[in-house]
């Protein structure tokens, strides 16, 4: 996967626009919309569908399945497991967001249900997060991590492992492993940690990618590197994280393919 990663990483993002996946959200109500406009960004389509009474049907409808505990409660954990377990009978990619595991006990156990009942391709959060799912002590402060954990190339090839799955740890610098095979992304800007929700733009960005890309870590990679840019350009413009955030749609939309491959820091490890 080495040779040619870059470019591999903007095929991803061709093959979205060309195809147009539907990517199906149980999400965070916080960003719901955020998350709708970067599938639209991007040329992927988004819908939102929670009701436990639809969720089967509609995933039936969709490329890849988002699930993010974000604003948790047991009718979003029911909701999770059946369409994730409809996605895996069908062979829907599932992408899962364990948003604050660690927090309390509720939001660790059920992510730890959802990840035992369902098969998951890639499962995208902090270092605190991810750590929170393997047993460990974190710390963490309502759902945002209050301190980076050291080691997350470690913690992202152990939790892979451990996981079955490919894992992304983001934080100042990213890593994406399935256990076996790792990458690490060194894009980004101070100010995605200063608006509401980008984590949460992060997974949607990977369920677009696996939609189209059967290799996970190169889906994975190529969401989180491609955000990273993104959010590059926007600081350059932004005056704050108000300005940053329209910006980094509008960056989104119209990044070349050139601009991603000259800009793009990543690299397997």
């Amino acid at each position: 996967m080495e040779t040619g990663l870059k470019e591999k990483c903007v095929e991803v993002f061709r093959r979205i626009r060309e195809s147009r996946p539907l990517v199906h959200h149980i999400t965070n109500l916080v960003v719901t919309n955020d998350n709708a406009n970067t599938m639209l960004a991007i040329g992927a389509l988004p819908v939102m569908a929670y009701a436990e009474e639809e969720v089967e049907e509609m995933v039936a409808h969709s490329q890849a399945l988002v699930l993010n505990i974000g604003t948790l409660t047991r009718e979003v954990v029911r909701s999770a497991i059946l369409a994730g377990k409809r996605a895996n009978a069908l062979g829907i990619p599932v992408v899962f967001d364990p948003v604050g595991a660690g927090a309390t006990a509720f939001r660790t156990e059920s992510a730890r249900t959802i990840l035992q009942e369902v098969k998951v391709a890639v499962v995208r959060g902090n270092a605190a997060e991810i750590a929170a799912l393997l047993g460990r002590e974190t710390r963490i402060r309502g759902v945002e991590s209050s301190g980076e954990i050291p080691d997350s190339f470690h913690l992202a090839r152990e939790a892979g492992k451990i996981l079955g799955t490919t894992v992304a740890v983001t934080g100042k610098i990213d890593y994406v492993s399935d256990g076996e095979r790792t990458t690490m992304i060194q894009n980004g800007d101070f100010l995605l940690t200063r608006v509401t929700g980008t984590g949460c733009m992060t997974t949607s960005l990977c369920g677009a990618c696996v939609a189209v890309e059967k290799d996970a870590l190169l889906a994975a990679s190529a969401a989180l590197g491609f955000l990273g840019v993104c959010a590059e350009i926007a600081a350059s413009s932004s005056r704050g994280p108000g300005s940053f955030r329209y910006t980094l749609f509008d960056v989104m939309y119209s990044l070349t393919e050139g601009e991603f491959v000259q800009r793009l820091r990543v690299e397997v490890i």
